[in-house]
């Protein structure tokens, strides 16, 4: 139960991926007044027209909310945040007035805009609040029992495999990184109770409010965002991503070392990887394009630096299920350290249902456009094709 004594799809603001507050402290501390914009976007093509009264009662709900002393309190145990960045969060709300949620188009339109600071913190729980609402209308006989059951199948199957091809599982890592596209709340504190009793290679969660309560390890450092907003908050586009690289060590030298790599895409993003930075950070995130080919580059690219890969960690979280976690561990086992993520295929495979695949993605910083291109055509992120070009040329994509 929340403050106000009610029961939402979110009842607590830490209900939410631990990078998002990493990034919103080094907003605080750099970026404090830059203006953004956001959007919603239904990668499934499903209309969500119909549930818009439902999301935004719960919007409403979301920002009645605020931090409590016992939520700061755990906060404060962690050695990233700063005294200045808690005592924010006290009095820190989410601002109803900053969402506009229209149904006139052929498809749910969300906005969001307002200073990055105050707006950073919607994006995951509104996704949670919009993937459990469609669930409770679409499924309503789906129940946490079954997305338990799935679960247990498919650890059998994964312990067997491993046996099976005599793959030591000593290293692998396993990540919770399922909130913003889960089945339902229930859904993600079961299966992640489940992983936490019957899979010795869980390690730990994105989501900060299971991490206080189950006593996990929280995981994550700097979405997509973070790389494009600096495109409009340096002078130079071609310098944006060495200037987001450097500004995050300037808020983190000693921790929260991992980079991703495919706002723009990965050779861009290692030609600005310079041997400074690939020192300095631990390592890299995968989130577009085959995982196989990006380890592959990325281990040379330390090679070539005369950095040992073994000293490095690569984290892959791009559309894994266990099996696909699997190969890729096998393929790098003993050549540099591996962990993943898996988000939909662990905390939204319920029998009988289909998940859905929606994003929230920053479109605009200080009044101008903003784009994410990756690794993979189906991801980019621009309405201004203009902008779209200048970014290709900046960064030499043809």
């Amino acid at each position: 139960m929340n403050q106000t004594g009610h029961f939402g799809v979110i009842d607590s603001l830490l209900d939410t991926d631990a990078y998002k507050l990493h990034m919103q402290q080094a907003i605080f501390h750099q970026y404090p007044n830059t203006e953004a914009v956001a959007e919603f976007h239904c990668r499934s093509q499903e209309d969500l027209r119909p549930y818009r009264r439902d999301i935004e009662r719960e919007i409403t709900r979301l920002a009645q909310l605020s931090f409590t002393d016992q939520e700061i309190t755990y906060l404060s145990t962690l050695p990233f945040f700063q005294a200045d960045y808690l005592t924010f969060l006290k009095t820190f709300k989410l601002n109803h007035d900053h969402v506009v949620v229209d149904d006139s188009g052929d498809q749910l339109s969300i906005t969001i805009k307002g200073k990055w600071l105050d707006i950073i913190l919607w994006e995951v729980p509104l996704l949670a609040i919009i993937c459990e609402i469609r669930a409770q209308h679409r499924f309503p006989m789906a129940n946490a029992e079954e997305a338990v059951q799935r679960l247990d199948e498919k650890l059998l199957q994964f312990h067997q495999r491993a046996k099976d091809e005599n793959i030591s599982l000593d290293d692998f890592v396993l990540i919770d990184f399922g909130t913003r596209r889960r089945f339902s709340k229930e859904v993600h504190h079961k299966i992640v109770d489940r992983l936490k009793s019957s899979a010795p290679e869980f390690s730990g969660t994105s989501n900060y409010h299971l991490a206080r309560t189950k006593n996990l390890r929280p995981v994550g450092t700097q979405a997509h965002e973070w790389f494009q907003a600096h495109q409009q908050l340096s002078g130079d586009l071609a310098g944006s991503q060495q200037l987001a690289l450097n500004q995050w060590l300037k808020e983190y030298p000693n921790t929260l070392g991992i980079a991703l790599t495919d706002c723009i895409n990965t050779d861009a993003f290692l030609r600005d990887f310079d041997l400074r930075l690939s020192q300095e950070f631990e390592g890299l995130r995968h989130d577009s394009g085959d995982p196989i080919a990006w380890g592959e580059k990325t281990i040379q690219h330390y090679l070539d630096f005369g950095i040992d890969p073994r000293s490095k960690c690569l984290v892959f979280s791009d559309s894994l299920t266990l099996d696909k976690a699997l190969n890729i561990y096998k393929h790098f086992q003993g050549r540099i350290k591996t962990s993943f993520g898996i988000g939909t295929q662990l905390t939204c495979d319920v029998p009988n249902t289909t998940s859905l695949n929606v994003v929230l993605k920053l479109t605009a910083c200080e009044g101008r456009p903003v784009a994410k291109i990756s690794d993979e055509p189906g991801k980019i992120m621009c309405r201004d094709e203009q902008y779209l070009n200048q970014l290709r040329e900046a960064f030499q994509i043809n």
